[in-house]
């Protein structure tokens, strides 16, 4: 007996009611995943959004800091150069005010600008009431006058000179002519000049700048509201967090250590690459997210829209027998809601269903749907573009490239890109982001103009990568082509040619008629320069008046040398700005690739050395590297620092060179040699060290040992019960011309406990050709103590008997060269007797210096010469063999005249 075929109907009934809504929910299910899915992409896509754009924001602001306190490191050296060179005599403030006059400081940003001497004191300020303060005890003024170095030092300044306000400190050395520490310049800047740019529409609500420094001396902070924070700002960070380890990068900073209002941010950070700062940019992730979070609403509604209608269509479909009519009305509130859900929005959305051919694969794909938005995307309507073949919408704009990548989306069953659409008056969009879905025999398209945002990156990157003054490429973008062209060119074994162009007397023209000047110049400057190279060579501004020209390919030297004499001659005619014609020339050094280097790095050193080797020599005119100028200044470097080490490990140790009457040969006197006995070189010859102490300044250190050293020895003598003669010391002409001689000399007798009358101080002519005044005052203070004064090595400068006479010096030390010629001509003899003759007549003792033959001797003794000093009397011996001789007395070979 078959069943009734109503039975059968009505379990299949039953079934329905039951079926339909189990696959409406497996749908619904399958619909949210993939919403789900959907939002925590765009999710993850706006993080990474947001983590490029402030590491292109920071990239941008480290440009930004790098200008503005490449400005502070001008004027510091310009105030620097005022400062030594200037006219002002009487170091006061007269300097600082006419530069106020001229238009300097008068920006509001410029709190403090002073000027601090040697001691700490302050001599010259903007700021009266801080004229006679003493800053001797800052960390800024000691690590100038620790250092040599005359770098810029960037921290925060202390809270004197705040007065209520966030200030960001300047400081650099002063060198007296000498090179010796002479004070500082100071220059206090609000921190607000740093980031006043900062404003909501430029890092959005929540937004965080920030300026710091790399040694921990400054941090400068201010968010999008207009807060500010110096030192004590928002951002705390995790102890050793090795943050700014990198020189760029980007996290998201949250949690315990992050920032103090609870806001998350990403935190991009770009190190200056000219000085120890750190730029930060904070975005708020939150208003980061916030285009991910409209999504997800919008994706919800749509979702929890067609979750109804699935859920709509299986209960239709339970009662389908029975609801037919209002199974219909339903669709159409489906219908509906889908419209509103998807024309709300700003992303055009389309569905596209595949066409297939007769041989089962994809011919084309057809328009079924659509939003306003997306059809106004192409120009046209949404009842123009349903119903449209993807292949008719306009073949010649996207070619077969569309089709493919509708293709590629529905094999793979997903597809995302940013496209740069064709340029056609027709389309509305210039940049687009896609997302490609399949769903069932189709795909879902969302389209979402980013042209704006394209547009807001290529400027970024046009700031980062192009000079601003000239359009030269930067020194950054100029570093990070080269690798690629040095291998390019390592492959095809080809040569290149680095040239490191300096503007000679640039900072003259800079200086005497201002930066407006400096700036026309270096743009015409750098528009000569692209005139006379070829079009593939590269060329970048590396900073200040500073260029690097890249010539690639070259063939050899003789091409290279032919282009850089063309540069160098046709910086030699001068630039016409405004109405004036400025003279400036260029010095260039080369280096060779490969010969000269392998990278970069050392390409560029490699030049910059050449270059200042011929600038040395010469300016206007090019010099090709060559390895011995590096061998040179390394080992120049090398000697010095190991002489800053034998001053702090005491390896300088005193010779002595008995002088004797030229008579009796009795021992009346000694002269001091400072000598230097290295661990590991042994004895170092003083012509090594001597001229380099001299260059360096560390002359005047040394100095000072010996004088230490020699009443020391003296002292020492003394208790082991010695009959002492004088000890002569010699001052180099730096120590005598900076002063403090006698301050050195009055400190070592008294801590020694030695008598004036045991010291005799040696200056050579030329230490003693400078203002009369200031030489007269210095002996007359060294006379003073009761010390004998010589005039050392006399013949060899341009001393007159005026001088000699106004000086009143004691002795009179006549120069080995003229001993030499005793004996050797008549004249030698005939010049030596005058020399003896007007000595004696200005009431001085003579000393024959480089006596080391009998017949010097006998000779001498015939002119009534007074003292003999010499190899042939003895060579300088330690202390040991000097105590030996002054127990003997009498050092001459024959025996003893009468007198």
């Amino acid at each position: 007996m078959s069943k009734h075929p109503g039975h059968v109907a009505s379990r299949t009934n039953r079934i329905l009611v039951f079926l339909w809504p189990l696959l409406a929910l497996l749908l619904c299910a399958a619909l949210w995943a993939a919403t789900v899915i959907r939002a925590d992409a765009e999710r993850k896509r706006a993080d990474t959004q947001a983590r490029k754009d402030a590491g292109a924001y920071a990239e941008a602001y480290e440009q930004v800091i790098t200008r503005s306190v490449g400005q502070m490191d001008q004027i510091t050296m310009q105030l620097k150069f005022s400062w030594e060179h200037g006219r002002h005599g009487a170091r006061d403030s007269g300097l600082l005010d006419e530069l106020r006059r001229d238009g300097m400081f008068t920006d509001n940003a410029f709190d403090t600008v002073a000027i601090v001497d040697r001691t700490g004191i302050v001599r010259a300020s903007t700021r009266p009431a801080l004229l006679g303060a003493d800053l001797s005890a800052g960390p800024y003024f000691l690590q100038h006058r620790n250092h040599i170095s005359t770098a810029l030092r960037v921290g925060a300044a202390p809270p004197r000179f705040g007065g209520g306000k966030d200030l960001v400190l300047f400081t650099r050395r002063l060198d007296t002519p000498d090179d010796e520490f002479d004070g500082i310049v100071l220059m206090a800047v609000d921190a607000r000049y740093f980031t006043s740019f900062l404003s909501p529409a430029t890092l959005g609500a929540g937004g965080v700048v920030a300026l710091a420094g790399t040694e921990g001396r400054l941090r400068v902070e201010q968010r999008s509201d207009g807060s500010a924070h110096l030192d004590d700002g928002a951002l705390v960070l995790p102890p050793n967090a090795g943050l700014w380890s990198s020189e760029r990068g980007v996290r998201l900073v949250a949690g315990r250590y992050g920032f103090t209002d609870g806001q998350a941010r990403v935190l991009g950070w770009r190190h200056s690459a000219v000085y120890p700062l750190v730029a930060l940019v904070g975005l708020s992730h939150q208003e980061a997210l916030q285009g991910a979070a409209a999504y997800w609403a919008e994706s919800r509604d749509r979702a929890i829209a067609a979750s109804a209608c699935l859920l709509l269509l299986g209960a239709a479909g339970s009662v389908l027998a029975r609801r037919a009519v209002l199974r219909e009305r339903e669709q159409e509130e489906v219908q509906r809601a889908y419209r509103t859900a998807t024309e709300s929005g700003n992303d055009g959305f389309y569905m596209a269903a595949a066409v297939y051919g007769r041989d089962g694969d994809i011919a084309d794909f057809r328009i079924v749907d659509c939003n306003e938005r997306g059809a106004f995307f192409f120009g046209m309507t949404r009842a123009t573009l349903v119903g449209s073949r993807l292949s008719q919408i306009d073949a010649g704009l996207f070619g077969e490239e569309l089709m493919a990548t509708y293709r590629k989306a529905m094999q793979a069953g997903f597809y995302e890109d940013d496209r740069k659409m064709p340029s056609d008056n027709r389309l509305n969009i210039s940049w687009g982001h896609r997302r490609l879905v399949r769903v069932g025999n189709g795909l879902a398209v969302t389209l979402q103009d980013i042209s704006q945002r394209k547009e807001h990156e290529s400027q970024l990157e046009r700031m980062a990568n192009e000079d601003a003054l000239t359009g030269l490429a930067t020194r950054h973008a100029f570093l990070q082509a080269m690798p690629a062209l040095l291998a390019q060119a390592r492959a095809g074994e080809e040569n290149l040619a680095l040239l490191f162009i300096d503007l000679d007397e640039f900072k003259h023209v800079n200086d005497t008629h201002g930066h407006a000047t400096g700036d026309q110049l270096l743009k015409s400057a750098a528009g000569r320069l692209l005139s006379l190279l070829r079009p593939n060579d590269q060329v970048a501004r590396f900073g200040g008046d500073e260029f690097l020209v890249l010539l690639h390919p070259v063939e050899g030297e003789r091409q290279v040398a032919a282009v850089a004499a063309r540069i160098v001659e046709a910086f030699g005619v001068p630039f016409l700005i405004g109405d004036e014609l400025h003279a400036v020339g260029a010095s260039i050094g080369i280096s060779m690739f490969p010969r000269d280097g392998q990278d970069v790095e050392t390409l560029v050193r490699h030049s910059d050395i050449a270059m200042y080797a011929g600038k040395n020599e010469g300016k206007g005119q090019y010099r090709f590297f060559d390895p011995a100028l590096s061998h040179t200044l390394n080992a120049r470097a090398r000697l010095k620092q190991r002489m800053l080490e034998a001053i702090e490990r005491d390896q300088f140790m005193l010779y002595y060179q008995p002088r004797v009457d030229a008579r009796s040969g009795e021992l009346l006197s000694m002269e001091a040699l400072v000598r230097w006995r290295h661990p590991e070189l042994g004895i170092v010859p003083p012509g090594e060290f001597i001229p380099l102490a001299e260059s360096t300044g560390l002359i005047a250190r040394i100095g000072e040992l010996v004088i230490d050293k020699a009443c020391a020895q003296l002292a020492t003598w003394r208790e082991q019960g010695a009959e002492l003669v004088p000890v002569s010391i010699n001052v180099s002409p730096k120590q005598f011309l900076r002063g403090g001689v006698q301050q050195a000399l009055s400190l070592a007798l008294r801590r020694h406990r030695v008598p004036a009358s045991l010291i005799e101080v040696e200056i050579t002519e030329s230490a003693m050709m400078g203002d009369h005044d200031d030489i007269l005052a210095e002996l007359a203070a060294l006379r003073a103590l009761g010390v004998k004064l010589h005039v050392d090595d006399f013949g060899t400068g341009y001393s007159s008997l005026s001088q000699l006479q106004r000086l009143k010096m004691d002795v009179l030390k006549v120069d080995r060269a003229f001993t030499t010629e005793l004996g050797n001509s008549k004249e030698g003899k005939v010049f030596f007797q005058a020399i003896v003759s007007m000595a004696h007549a200005l009431g001085m003792s003579v000393v024959a210096e480089g006596v080391e033959t009998e017949e010097q001797l006998a000779i001498l003794r015939g002119l009534d010469c007074n003292e003999v000093q010499g190899y042939y009397i003895a060579r300088p011996v330690p202390a040991g063999e000097m105590l030996e001789m002054m127990q003997r007395r009498f050092l001459l070979k024959d025996a003893p005249l009468a007198v």
